[in-house]
């Protein structure tokens, strides 16, 4: 004789499902088994509520969302990406931990992770701009580190969306911000500056470092960091193979110098030595000499640093721009100064060491480069990097040709009118 399951019925004799029950205060609960075995349970306060509970329970369990992860918080999250994370250069690490902890940890990232929606973070991002000021260049390195941790929250079974995906494109657009391209000094400007240099005896102790960078593209860090024994005067080249950098370590000793592997695999190369810079670097050579500078400093155990300051430490990129400021402020006053009439002056800009690698890019395009020895000089990873630059720069050629092409047929007669 066959029995039939009794069912389970509710307050209003609604048939209730496997799992669900209704409590003696009229609070409806469902139980359910993780794939790890263990129990969980959810309340609502009408049957209706808990259903849909229930269906956002079976979406989870279908997705691999793990149910035991949802009162884990961003900062927890963020914890464990830490102890993860392999492959950061130590300076970007302890750059990332400062921006987390300075910005997210005592807001957003007090919230559970679970909850945290594309919207949450929007309105953290207007917040970050519109109240504290941001530059855009700061929020992206946050943007950077969120993006990170919620990619690891997918990839862990803790939220199905990572709600960081395109935010950035997003805020600028809402914000009309776009990364100002690089600006290179033209012809006349870069001549300008190397002549001041050349002619000012308060300067001219500048000119040896600034030289290098002008002729070779590489990045402050490369230059700072190169010792005597990365560059070959006889066959004129030059080694690649470390890089400066002044970080906090996050040990209490404050900012401090410390030796990086180049940027990207492709930034290890070696650079052809033009004239104009193996005489920048004897010229710095001679100068030390007579003035009794050596190098001092060992930053784990890199020594014989070839651009010091006069007590033979190395060189710092803010001090090399400090240096710049005053070089363009005197050029400038000292064109002022001079008879040319307004319409001929050429002033500097303001610019930065990274300036000058642009320039030394800009210059090697105008004289038809082959992009690919651009980005194998440049040390750029992604092509993609240097055909931005490329596609930039041969913009202001071509429409440079253009007119030196309208002249032409003008000479000729073949438009406007004719000789």
């Amino acid at each position: 004789m066959s029995t039939k399951k009794k069912r389970r019925l509710d307050k209003d004799r609604i048939t209730l499902k496997k799992g669900e029950s209704q409590r003696k205060d009229g609070r409806y609960s469902y139980r359910w088994t993780a794939d790890d075995g263990t129990r969980h349970t959810v309340y609502a306060l009408s049957l209706e509520e808990l259903r849909e509970k229930e269906q956002q329970i079976a979406r989870d369990l279908s997705d691999g969302i793990r149910s035991e992860t949802k009162s884990t918080t961003l900062n927890e999250l963020f914890e464990l990406w830490c102890t993860l994370k392999r492959g950061l250069k130590d300076n970007t690490f302890q750059n990332y931990k400062y921006m987390y902890t300075h910005f997210v940890r005592g807001g957003l990232g007090k919230h559970r992770i679970s909850t945290i929606k594309k919207s949450d973070i929007r309105r953290f991002y207007n917040t970050l701009i519109d109240g504290d000021y941001l530059r855009i260049t700061t929020l992206e390195t946050v943007h950077g580190v969120l993006h990170q941790v919620f990619r690891l929250a997918v990839e862990d079974g803790y939220v199905r969306q990572n709600p960081t995906d395109n935010l950035m494109r997003e805020i600028k657009q809402a914000y009309d911000i776009d990364r100002p391209k690089r600006k290179s000094l033209t012809v006349a400007e870069q001549a300008l500056f190397v002549d001041f240099l050349k002619c000012s005896p308060q300067y001219r102790h500048w000119y040896p470092v600034f030289a290098v960078m002008l002729g070779t593209g590489m990045r402050v860090g490369e230059v700072t960091g190169l010792r005597w024994c990365d560059i070959d005067l006889e066959k004129g080249s030059i080694d690649i193979n470390h890089t400066l950098v002044y970080y906090n370590r996050g040990n209490g000793n404050g900012c401090e110098f410390g030796i990086n592997t180049p940027k990207t695999r492709n930034s290890k190369r070696k650079i052809p030595m033009m004239d104009i810079v193996k005489d920048a670097f004897l010229e710095e050579q001679e100068f030390q000499k007579e003035n009794g500078i050596s190098c001092r400093v060992s930053i784990e155990g890199y020594t014989d640093f070839i651009f010091v300051n006069r007590f033979g430490d190395a060189q710092h990129q803010g001090t090399l721009n400090k240096a710049l400021r005053r070089i363009i402020r005197d050029c400038n006053d000292q064109v002022f100064d001079s008879p040319a009439t307004k319409s001929e002056r050429v002033l500097l800009p303001h610019f930065s060491c990274h300036h000058l690698r642009h320039t030394f890019t800009t210059r090697l395009i105008e004289a038809g480069t082959n992009v690919k020895v651009v980005q194998e000089i440049l040390g750029h990873a992604d092509i993609s990097t240097t055909l931005d630059i490329y596609a930039d720069v041969t913009e202001d050629t071509k429409v440079k040709t253009f007119r030196e092409l309208e002249n032409t047929f003008k000479s000729i007669g073949i438009c406007g009118t004719p000789i």
